[in-house]
């Protein structure tokens, strides 16, 4: 049996199904579950991704789920367990990152790990330890609004320190753009004082290339999806598996297409605005939604009139003063709570229907609706840009999915995703 290379824990769906497309795409074949009771059956593969709803739930919670999820790829004989969670380093000063990364830190046995959440390519970078969004610190950006992981502190050493007892410290930008041989020597240098967690620095492409081969070998690693990307490359050359296959197509999915919407970042708006210019959205005010099932109902009476003329869309998704009233009246957690239920139950009965595409936006959104929905497997394709990661259940009567990270995606994601869906091999 072909030895478990990688083995990855995501804190959500949106970014294990971005993981998993980007090792597909690099021909590198993927098995991807959302119970980790799952992994023993994935068969002859490479790289293993487990993505469970941890990011906002309680620590313990999700210190729980993740030592499921990395014992059972380590007992698959995983030779690197990889932590992925947002670019954006979504987490509170409860965690959920540095309780996580401690957990796998005492499983694995690692001696040390690196942050890498940069994503040169969208902008999100990493200097001096402190995270930007283009040229605005994260803390400048409209992440400082986040309903549930609002981002108002920009220095990620400092971050990370409130969620751990483990010393934190920082690998600079000249460390790294010295080269992974000398990047070594001052993590092992530093480690001898006592640091275990380095944040790293990335600027660019390259930065992730060369923290790529410094971490190669680590037992453990964490970071965003972005720096997977240049994992298979180091891992061909140095035989660690056999060369790259075409990634293959998904099947085709036909039946209804539908999107459904829980994130309320700025680009998922952008979004829904485009797709709202051609095709029937509903936008469910979660003022007027406290009794889901009259909404789920009321919602589902509404697609049967329209889901004959084509691609239809709910959207709990509002501005940041409506999020506000929201969590007002239900509080935080329960306005998310309420916008989950609603869209998970509407997914259920979207399908009894005859809905067989669907797009989602938002990690949150998208794990209660996969859970809704009862899927445990899914096939994933090659990775598509952005927030173009696609799957398709492996049942006799299909289900074709898009989960999307609310913060991504080009504006107009939502009608040609479903429409590719009904013809993968045109895409590629």
């Amino acid at each position: 049996m072909t030895k478990l290379i990688f083995g990855v824990v995501a804190d959500d769906l949106t970014g294990g199904m971005e993981t998993a497309a980007m090792l597909v795409a690099a021909g590198i074949e993927c098995g991807f579950v959302t119970d980790p009771d799952l992994v023993r059956g994935c068969g002859d593969v490479p790289a293993i991704v487990v993505a469970q709803k941890t990011r906002v739930i309680p620590a313990s919670e999700a210190v729980s789920m993740t030592a499921k999820a990395a014992r059972a790829l380590l007992a698959r004989g995983a030779r690197q367990i990889f932590f992925k969670y947002c670019a954006t380093f979504d987490s509170t000063d409860q965690g959920n990152i540095g309780p996580v990364s401690d957990l796998l830190m005492q499983l694995t046995g690692a001696e040390y790990t690196a942050f890498c959440p940069a994503s040169p390519a969208l902008r999100r970078t990493v200097y001096n330890g402190h995270l930007f969004l283009g040229t605005e610190l994260i803390s400048d950006s409209p992440k400082r609004n986040d309903p549930l992981t609002p981002m108002t502190d920009p220095d990620l050493v400092r971050v990370l320190q409130r969620q751990t007892r483990t010393r934190v410290g920082l690998l600079a930008h000249s460390q790294v753009n010295a080269g992974a041989v000398s990047a070594g020597r001052t993590i092992a240098e530093a480690a001898a004082q006592g640091i275990r967690y380095f944040i790293a620095d990335a600027i660019y492409d390259r930065d992730l290339d060369t923290l790529a081969t410094l971490t190669c070998d680590w037992k453990l690693m964490t970071g965003n999806a972005t720096i997977v990307q240049h994992y298979p490359d180091i891992w061909k050359a140095r035989g660690l598996i056999a060369a790259a296959r075409r990634p293959p197509s998904l099947r085709a999915v036909g039946g209804g297409g539908v999107v459904l919407a829980g994130s309320c970042a700025e680009r998922t708006l952008e979004q829904l605005a485009e797709f709202e210019k051609s095709h029937p959205l509903l936008r469910i005010n979660l003022l007027n939604a406290e009794d889901a099932a009259a909404t789920v109902g009321d919602a589902l009476d509404w697609a049967r009139q329209r889901l004959r003329n084509g691609p239809i869309g709910f959207a709990t998704s509002d501005t940041p003063e409506a999020v506000k009233m929201a969590q007002e009246r239900y509080g935080r957690e329960g306005a998310a709570k309420l916008a989950e239920a609603i869209l998970g139950r509407l997914a259920v009965s979207l399908r009894s229907v005859g809905v067989r595409r669907f797009v989602v936006a938002g990690g949150e959104t998208s794990g209660a609706i996969v859970e809704q929905l009862g899927i445990r497997r899914l096939r994933v394709g090659p990775y598509g840009g952005p927030g173009i990661g696609t799957a398709v259940t492996e049942d006799e009567d299909p289900l074709a999915l898009c989960l999307k990270s609310g913060k991504l995606g080009p504006v107009d994601l939502f009608a040609t995703t479903l429409e590719a869906m009904l013809n993968p091999e045109a895409v590629n």
